[in-house]
């Protein structure tokens, strides 16, 4: 009878073993959820942002060296391997804001060529999001900065309230324009107890939307300052308040406005008013109440007013 070289004994079939870490990294070092977290300065705001969210997230803070040479340049130095693992870069905007950006670049690319497989940038706060327009002879900042954050190789932005939602046309790979206003309102409703008494102010026409949105939640009235803006050099030199030069010739080629030193029996049979130039300082507020209940009082006020209005009468 011929005898079994491998029987159903457990025991006699090793079992496959985890390789032991060489290169001086030990367990801790390595993510078991194949994720890395690394903060892209040394600032104390940004340090305890990143290890809140690792103490949350139950990981460690990758390690990496931040730092500034003699002569003003940025130095970044990854100090574990990345290879194959998904990085997240926590970066906040100090007053430099020119530095942090290049921090933010330097270590992504540094991450790009130790052969990461996704970095994603959390940016609370976008810089540049502002000079997203084109405004006179200048340029669009902030479509040009993501272009240089893609180059640098980041794959995902995490950002928060972007100036305007259309800034995530200007980027070629995903981003995540987080809101604040769940948090906000929770911390209106339990740490202001009279707030019922408030209102909310929208301080130009453009912002009137995203006050609309506060007001509806709170159930608060809403006010809108409208206003045209003063008449800037930058404005005038561009061409925006500038009106067309008037024509200094007796007779009248085509259909014109009238000016107001112009006579109108140049138009027999048209009627045009005349123009009149707008006060820059005119400024009005407009009231809006959102609450139902507010709205049927004003209507009963009115009605109550009308009607003592016709007795008297």
């Amino acid at each position: 009878m011929p005898v079994r070289r491998f029987g159903g004994h457990r025991s006699l079939v090793k079992r496959f073993e985890t390789p032991k870490l060489s290169y001086g990294f030990s367990k801790m070092n390595v993510s078991k959820s194949g994720y890395r977290v690394f903060s892209a300065n040394s600032s104390s705001a940004c340090t305890e942002l990143a290890k809140k969210i690792t103490e949350r997230l139950g990981v460690e803070l990758g390690k990496s060296v931040v730092y500034q040479e003699g002569n003003a340049e940025t130095r970044v130095e990854v100090k574990e391997s990345v290879r194959g693992q998904d990085i997240f870069i926590i970066q906040t905007i100090p007053r430099d804001v020119n530095t942090a950006i290049m921090e933010l670049l330097i270590m992504a690319y540094a991450l790009k060529t130790s052969c990461a497989k996704n970095i994603i940038g959390v940016i609370p706060y976008f810089p540049y999001s502002k000079q997203c327009k084109m405004r006179k002879r200048g340029s669009i900042v902030c479509k040009l900065l993501a272009a240089m954050l893609a180059k640098a190789g980041l794959t995902h932005i995490i950002t928060m309230d972007l100036h305007q939602k259309e800034i995530q046309g200007f980027f070629s790979f995903p981003v995540d324009n987080l809101r604040a206003s769940p948090f906000l309102i929770q911390y209106i409703q339990e740490e202001i107890p009279d707030y019922r008494n408030a209102i909310i102010v929208a301080k130009s026409p453009s912002s009137a939307k995203r006050a609309q949105s506060y007001a509806e939640r709170l159930r608060l009235g809403l006010a809108v300052l409208h206003g045209t803006a003063p008449n800037l050099e930058s404005n005038a030199t561009d061409g925006l308040y500038s009106p067309p030069p008037t024509r200094t010739s007796a007779g009248h080629t085509g259909l014109e406005l009238p000016c107001s030193s112009r006579s109108r029996a140049a138009f027999p049979g048209i009627e045009l008013p005349s123009l009149h130039q707008i006060s820059s300082h005119q400024i009005s507020i407009v009231w809006r109440n959102l609450h139902p209940i507010a709205l049927g009082s004003l209507c009963l006020r009115f009605l109550r007013n009308f009607a003592f209005l016709c007795l008297f009468k």
